[in-house]
């Protein structure tokens, strides 16, 4: 069969008819030759001057030359050796599609004389298409109780070639259960049949998975297979039954929407909804028939709904099912061959099938977004039709067939910067003038979840004050997600982690929509200065993304402890007041001899205070005495030493009674106040109470006797003869005292486990700054605390080692009265001082 132009014939073909109407002796002759499809360039196809009877000297002077109403130059002829050879490819399906009869038809034109020779070139057909099933995998669903010969109607493969190539065989993988019953070679149809040869068991098998193999009759043969996954159902009904298993229709293709084709009808024998009959297009639905044809579900009527092209579609196979109502539903199946007749109409019609506008923005470019079909029921170049796309980026056409389009995704896309696109699709046609036809295209930039959230800063710092109410609220983060919706949704929580020994959840709390940061509980700068965390902003994306940004949260000190007295030797310390006011503590009572002079430090308060810096510098103060009269004593302002002012003579009250106020510079400051009970005694006296001390804590052996028997190795023979001339009674005395001290336990003053120790702060002087910034105190339980700046009195390492400095400061006062009685020498009185200190 030759296959008409598809194009206008050029001014050549024009010139040529022309002179066959003017000129009366032409040359005739047909000649015919063959070749197969795909040949490659060159291929010899047949000696076309020789078998003219064309000598090949003439060709050139006689202008020969071949023309050729298909479109392309697929045939050449060599002038030099007039052999007609293949100049292109040549694809048969494109050519002639599935007609049995393919050629190309040339004209032969030589002049002077005009001759004009017809030359058919057959082109054959080779095996170069397998076959294709609709889908690679189909699910069927039986019944357990359906009887043998069942029919199961499959979708049979496609093969675009013709012939033999094209006649396919196919055939099941072997199996117990069913049967594959191919149609017969004469009916042109698709669809297969798979016959159930045994009743099943649902119990004992619930799904069946077989494989159907397509082959064709080619050289070699090409094959195509899909999977059938059977369900087996566990019910007992009968299935809708079809009047006619198939049923053929003609329509005339300008028949208009809504007009009636036929009406299906399936019987049910079941009562009750279990005969209720439900008509559908059988799953997989070609675009081609859904477009054109729409089933009633509730009669059968199958009408027009797109309007028939018979240019574009000369059939059509629709897969009809009936479902019953029943709780396993039962499925009755038909077959109905449309065939359309031709008409003449000439209006352009663009069809687009929508995949997906909806496209997600990672979409890779290529990806199909809609099927676009274009037609014109016309014929030659009226009917040859151009498609455009306005605008293009980021899409474009792309032919994949004669008058089918697809619209690809051309670029990347982001819906964070353009959300939609409006496209129009113009088809026009070749005729003059020519005729187009328009159609829009809306498609929506769906979101993904590529953008995390995201912080304004990677870090804040935060000052709270200390003492905070519980559920304060103390920050607040924002995180900005820049997709939509879901995806942009942020909900914020805490990186969980340990704050010391408890949970970063025990401190603070973040909510989850808000993003507001709350603390818990009062904060305590002397239990926790700066507390740092983070707090993740996660979206409700899949996957979801998020970020984190780290708070730094420093507590603020208030003015919150007063000052606490440490005990002095045999005295407890003093307790805490507040707002200048201060409560009152007690010390030691201390036995100072007359004899000493101005500058003689008699006892020193010590205090602490667990605020810093300012709050914790620590201040002294002696409060006047009752009565307005001048006390022969003070303190120092910062190191709490309480010394003599000057000489004490016999006026001065043989009891004095010190009140010391200790005061930081908080705003407003608080207080704590010392007693200090002064004693003064003669000479003698001191003396006396210092040696019953010193023999006392020899016999006790505690780390202060051990200190004071060292300064008396240094003492000289005098200081020994006069503690040998101490009378009986003395002895006795000291003899009772050491008993009664030694009954005490021996650990009270050491530093060691078994009673929580207290341990002060650092004694290098009463406004110290670490260099490590850190300062320790310990109180007997909780951490040591440490501040970025720490003011603190001058105080013993350890308050354990109170009971050895007092014990060796009354070895002090002993040796120093027996020194003065002796007259021994300063420097004896200077080194036991220094000692004992």
């Amino acid at each position: 069969m030759m296959l008409h132009r598809r194009g206008c014939p050029g001014a050549p073909h024009l010139l040529l008819s022309l002179l066959l109407l003017t000129a009366w002796e032409l040359g005739s002759g047909q000649l015919h030759y063959s070749v197969p499809e795909e040949a490659k360039h060159g291929t010899f196809v047949g000696r076309i001057a020789q078998d003219l009877g064309l000598e090949l000297a003439e060709l050139v002077p006689r202008l020969f030359r071949v023309a050729s109403k298909d479109p392309g130059d697929l045939l050449e002829v060599n002038l030099q050796n007039g052999i007609l050879f293949v100049n292109s490819r040549i694809d048969r399906e494109e050519l002639c599609g599935r007609s049995a009869a393919c050629g190309i038809h040339l004209e032969v034109i030589v002049e002077q004389p005009l001759q004009v020779f017809h030359v058919e070139v057959e082109v054959k057909d080779i095996n170069d298409h397998p076959p294709v099933f609709p889908e690679s995998k189909k699910r069927i669903s039986i019944a357990e109780s359906r009887p043998p010969e069942t029919r199961l109607p499959l979708d049979g493969a496609s093969d675009e070639d013709i012939g033999v190539n094209s006649a396919l065989t196919y055939r099941l993988n072997p199996n117990d259960f069913f049967a594959l019953d191919s149609p017969s070679n004469h009916e042109q149809m698709s669809s297969l049949s798979l016959v159930l040869r045994k009743s099943l068991d649902r119990e004992e098998i619930q799904e069946h998975s077989l494989l159907l193999t397509a082959s064709d009759g080619g050289k070699p043969e090409l094959t195509s297979t899909v999977q059938l996954l059977i369900t087996v159902l566990d019910v007992n009904d009968n299935a809708p039954e079809f009047d006619q298993s198939i049923y053929k229709v003609r329509m005339p293709e300008n028949a208009s929407n809504g007009t009636l084709m036929i009406k299906l009808n399936a019987t049910d024998p079941d009562d009750g909804t279990n005969g209720d009959v439900v008509y559908s297009f059988r799953r997989p639905v070609s675009p081609a028939v859904l477009y054109a044809f729409i089933i009633n579900p509730n009669n059968g009527e199958i009408r027009i709904k797109g309007g028939l092209d018979f240019e574009e579609k000369k059939s059509y196979e629709i897969l009809v099912e009936a479902v019953d109502n029943g709780n396993v539903p039962m499925a009755g199946h038909c077959t109905v061959l449309v065939e359309v007749l031709d008409v003449n109409d000439n209006a352009p019609e663009i069809t687009i099938t929508s995949l997906s506008l909806h496209v997600k923005e990672d979409a890779q470019p290529n990806t199909a977004i809609a099927l676009i079909r274009v037609s014109d029921r016309d014929s030659g170049a009226n009917g040859q039709v151009t498609c455009s796309l306005t605008p293009n980026a980021p899409f474009k056409l792309v032919s994949t067939f004669k008058n089918y389009y697809s619209l690809v995704l051309d670029s990347a896309l982001d819906r964070e910067s353009v959300a939609a696109y409006e496209l129009e699709v113009t088809a026009r046609d070749g005729g003059s003038p020519p005729l187009s036809a328009t159609a829009r295209v809306s498609v929506e930039v769906a979101d993904v979840n590529d953008n995390a959230p995201t912080f304004a800063q990677a870090e804040y710092t935060v000052f709270v004050k200390e003492n905070n109410p519980p559920g304060s609220h103390i920050f607040t983060v924002s995180a900005r997600d820049a997709d939509a919706q879901e995806n942009a949704r942020v909900s914020y929580s805490l990186v969980e982690r340990r704050v010391g020994e408890r949970a970063l959840s025990s401190y603070v709390s973040v909510h989850a929509e808000s993003g507001k940061v709350y603390a818990l509980q009062p904060l305590d700068h002397e239990e926790l200065e700066v507390l740092r965390f983070q707090v993740s902003a996660r979206d409700a994306g899949v996957p979801a993304l998020g970020g984190n940004v780290t708070l730094q949260v420093f507590v603020l000190d208030e003015n919150d402890n007063a000052p606490a007295l440490l005990p002095a030797a045999g005295a407890a310390a003093g307790s805490r007041g507040g707002g200048g006011g201060g409560g009152a503590g007690v010390s030691a009572s201390e036995l100072v001899p007359r004899s000493v002079g101005a500058g003689h430090v008699v006892a020193k308060v010590r205090a602490v205070d667990a605020d810093s810096g300012y709050n914790a510098w620590l201040s002294y103060e002696l409060q006047p005495a009752a009565g307005g009269a001048r006390s022969p004593f003070r303190v120092g302002l910062y190191t709490g030493e309480v010394s003599t002012t000057r000489a004490l003579d016999e006026a001065d009250a043989p009891r004095q009674r010190l009140l010391v106020l200790v005061r930081d510079h908080g705003e407003p400051p608080l207080a704590a106040t010392a007693t200090v009970l002064v004693s003064l005694v003669d000479s003698g006296q001191a003396l006396k109470t210092s040696s019953r001390a010193a023999m006392a804590a020899a016999a006790a052996g505690a780390s202060g006797a051990a200190g004071g028997a060292a300064a008396l190795v240094d003492v000289n023979v005098y200081l020994i003869i006069a503690i040998c001339a101490v009378s009986s009674l003395l002895v006795l005395t000291l003899l009772l005292y050491t008993a009664l001290r030694c009954s005490a336990p021996a650990a009270e003053g050491a530093c060691g486990p078994g009673k929580p120790a207290l341990v002060c702060s650092s004694a290098v002087g009463s406004w110290s700054s670490s260099q490590q910034r850190r300062h320790r105190v310990c109180s007997g339980e909780g951490p040591p605390k440490a501040d970025l700046m720490a003011f603190s009195p001058s105080v013993p390492p350890c308050l354990g080692s109170a009971v050895g400095t007092v014990q060796r400061e009354e070895d002090s006062e002993y040796l120093q009265e027996v020194s003065s009685n002796f007259k021994i020498r300063i420097s004896k009185y200077s080194f036991i001082f220094a000692y004992v200190v």
